[in-house]
């Protein structure tokens, strides 16, 4: 029986994704994922022909590891709301290699932001909110999009800019955002 590998196909994606997180998503080649896994890059090009199919790899696994966060959010059906908007801006304040391979990398899946509300890795976010608004599946992809606009592009300054991160001041105005977007979609059903 032949020895069992010591370097797995999850073990090469988790040092994928560790290079990426610490140097970012254009890093990531078998020299530094080798380098990570303390071994030569033989171990790396086996589990992966390419390194375009290790970043991909690396990708889901980050989109993973960024759902997690996401739904990592607690309290009342607002707060619980409000916590998923505020989870996924610091996540771009302590994870800003991570937040910049997921959503400025051209590796998300769509090229849109409706192509992306209805993948599948979405469903469990939107959910989430589904259940924390009451509202049918279509009216809470509405809402997601105006939030999604609104904390990506405090999300995207926070990782590409060295401004500070007012968390206190960013729920103010995430509040207003969700209130207002509620509002219009019932409106909407009246």
């Amino acid at each position: 029986m032949p020895p069992k590998a010591r370097i797995t196909k999850d073990r090469v994606i988790d040092a994928a994704l560790a290079v990426a997180r610490e140097a970012g998503w254009e890093s990531i080649n078998a020299r530094t994922v080798a380098h990570a896994l303390n071994c030569s890059t033989q171990p790396v090009m086996y589990h992966f022909a390419t390194i375009e199919e290790l970043k991909s790899a690396a990708f889901e696994r980050a989109d993973q590891f960024h759902s997690a966060y996401l739904l990592n959010a607690s309290g009342n059906e607002e707060q619980i709301m409000l916590g998923i908007g505020l989870n996924y801006i610091r996540f771009a304040v302590e994870e800003p290699n991570l937040f910049r391979f997921l959503f400025q990398s051209g590796y998300a899946e769509g090229n849109s932001l409706l192509e992306m509300i209805d993948s599948e890795g979405l469903v469990p976010v939107l959910s989430a909110m589904q259940q924390g608004m009451h509202l049918d599946f279509d009216q809470t992809k509405e809402v997601f999009i105006t939030l999604a606009m609104f904390v990506h592009g405090y999300a995207s300054i926070l990782a590409n800019n060295s401004l500070a991160f007012d968390e206190k001041l960013i729920a103010k105005h995430l509040k207003r955002v969700y209130t207002g977007a509620i509002s219009a979609v019932r409106e909407e059903i009246k």
